[in-house]
């Protein structure tokens, strides 16, 4: 190794989790799960190794989408259910970024389920972090659509009696490669499953359990129903399929792992200001 190699392999600055954090104090509620998301999300981002400024969270609306306020890399806040078709555009056109999509089961699943469903078909190289409270917590607790049928509320006396969305089975139908869920009450694990779905080629979903304990106090609870899953991680789509579609929704892990190719992304160019000018110039 040459001295100038070893001088710069050198000063590689190991991140630490601080790093990642804006120093803005978030304004969840107290006891929300989206605390332990994001602590996990840092952990992850410093284990990972890219620097903040090559690391850019896309969110929507919603409490969750209110996390990349609170990290120190870019941050992209999207209008509802379009978070998605942002990074996706993203990362096709700076495919040297990490590109992580943040989001909650109301923003992703209702107005941006389109944008899921064909998210997991293109298979753009990038990680799908979906907080899951099974409500909507911002708007003063609707049935979201993963919200159980029977869930009874001031909204929906008695329940909305639909059967709720199942995220993992549709990503994986749909052609998601990597599809894990998390607890955000075990932060460290699920800062191990993000670096495993970072690492992954191709679409990454990672569903998070995050309890919402202002409209939904029962899901305190849910801390003593998570459990690893006991199967292992299938690699045949039909198998994981069934698999996640047979089991109640609380075991934790990587649940598919697929060899799909990722989409070629084309190399980055560098575009300048000017550049963007000469694009609306009208002629004279």
């Amino acid at each position: 190794m040459s001295d100038t190699l070893a001088s710069e392999t050198h000063c590689v600055k190991a991140m630490a989790a601080k790093d990642f954090s804006s120093g803005a104090h978030p304004i969840w509620c107290p006891g929300c799960g989206d605390y332990g998301v994001l602590s996990a999300l840092e952990r992850a981002l410093a284990a990972h190794g890219r620097p903040p400024h090559e690391v850019v969270l896309v969110s929507g609306i919603g409490c969750s989408s209110r996390l990349p306020a609170y990290t120190s890399c870019y941050g992209f806040h999207g209008v509802h259910g379009r978070a998605l078709a942002v990074a996706t555009g993203l990362k096709l056109t700076r495919p040297e970024l990490e590109v992580i999509t943040i989001g909650g089961d109301g923003d992703g699943y209702s107005i941006g389920g389109n944008h899921f469903i064909h998210a997991c078909r293109r298979n753009v190289d990038m990680l799908y972090l979906v907080m899951d409270n099974r409500v909507y917590g911002m708007t003063k607790g609707q049935p979201s659509p993963t919200t159980e049928p029977d869930w009874d509320s001031d909204i929906a006396p008695g329940g909305i009696g639909l059967r709720p969305f199942n995220p993992l089975a549709l990503a994986i139908a749909a052609g998601a490669n990597f599809v894990a869920r998390g607890f955000a009450g075990d932060p460290q694990g699920l800062a191990d499953l993000i670096i495993e779905g970072i690492g992954w080629p191709g679409f990454s979903f990672l569903e998070v359990l995050s309890p919402c304990v202002t409209f939904r106090p029962e899901q305190r609870e849910w801390k003593h129903m998570v459990r690893p899953a006991i199967m292992t991680a299938a690699t045949d789509r039909a198998t994981a399929t069934a698999q996640v579609l047979a089991e109640d929704g609380f075991n934790l892990g990587v649940l598919y792992r697929g060899e799909r190719a990722p989409v070629a992304t084309p190399a980055s160019t560098k575009i300048t200001l000017a550049d963007i000018e000469r694009q609306f110039a009208i002629g004279v």
